[in-house]
């Protein structure tokens, strides 16, 4: 009977610690299953993104001077991927040690995204239109450029005296004549001799334009300083899928007429490295914002965003 009656009382226990225990381990499995959806959540989440990014669009940052006066250094645009069709060269894929190298170890990197090997071709491919704004990738590099389409494939390039000539023919050009760019921590004028004025005690940079206006009629601004090595480039017969590549700031831009090896495209580029074209200016930050909320609204320049890329077409 005592060995019965301690085998009960054995059992009661196990029963009761089992009973405790069972809630607990509910709540455990559902944390588990809970964290788990969230961790699927978070991975379809980013999978969308990148997927978004890869063929209909993405965000740009403009980080230098070569396309002013259109482009100014802390606009940032959106860039359409699927105009042209894809290449291997359209895919977003984020590189977690380069982000860390850059954000942590304070390494600057080209890129934080990893590019595929070259893939000849394009997927559902169309040409740019001339005068498109397009991001490209120069060969051997990891590294986004934004440029103009100037020349397309089976087209004669040179540039004699700061004058592009297209199958023989001098593009089209305007008078000089000047417009006045405030100066901010992202312009600062420094690239333009003489530039600097003062008026009513604010500081401008004078930019010397001229109006371009292409063989199909679109037009837009560049700046031409005239004194520079790139304004002479050799006869030049654009290949096959290829296009030919400037920046709007001719004297300033390492773009088709410059070497690879001088950080230029290097002539003519593949249109593989075309990732995509410029559509509009989203916002512009003049640089003086910080981490600090309260300056983020100042460090907005006015009058910039919904501006489009697209150039005007002469009637």
């Amino acid at each position: 009977m005592s060995e019965e009656l301690a085998l009960n009382d054995d059992q009661i226990g196990k029963s009761a610690i089992e009973a405790a225990e069972s809630p607990i381990k509910r709540r455990l499995a559902t944390g588990a299953r809970t964290a788990w959806r969230e961790i699927c959540g978070i991975f379809w989440l980013v999978l969308a993104v990148l997927a978004f990014h890869s063929f209909i669009a993405k965000p740009f940052y403009i980080p230098s001077e070569s396309m002013l006066p259109g482009l100014e250094v802390g606009d940032q645009l959106v860039v359409s991927k699927y105009p042209y069709g894809w290449s291997f060269i359209s895919f977003t894929i984020p590189n977690p040690v380069a982000m860390w190298k850059d954000l942590v170890l304070k390494q600057p990197q080209e890129s934080w995204g990893v590019q595929l090997p070259f893939v000849k071709g394009r997927l559902f491919g169309r040409l740019p239109e001339r005068g498109d704004v397009v991001i490209v990738t120069p060969p051997g590099r990891n590294q986004d450029y934004i440029k103009r389409v100037i020349g397309l494939p089976g087209d004669r390039i040179e540039v004699r005296d700061g004058v592009v000539l297209i199958n023989s023919v001098p593009v089209k050009r305007g008078p000089v004549h000047n417009v006045m760019v405030p100066i901010d921590a992202n312009t600062t004028c420094n690239a333009i001799p003489d530039g600097r004025r003062v008026v009513n005690g604010k500081a401008y940079c004078q930019l010397p334009l001229v109006r371009e206006t292409l063989p199909n009629g679109r037009s837009y601004n560049t700046v031409d300083l005239g004194y520079y090595g790139a304004d002479n480039y050799p006869p030049t017969r654009i290949p096959a899928n290829h296009v030919f590549l400037m920046g709007d700031n001719r004297d300033q831009s390492a773009d088709s007429r410059v070497p690879l090896d001088q950080q230029g495209l290097g002539g003519p580029v593949p249109w593989e490295y075309v990732g995509g074209r410029a559509e509009f200016i989203t916002f512009s930050k003049n640089g003086q914002a910080t981490w600090n909320p309260l300056t983020w609204w100042g460090g907005l320049r006015g009058g910039r965003a919904g501006a489009s890329l697209h150039p005007a077409r002469d009637k």
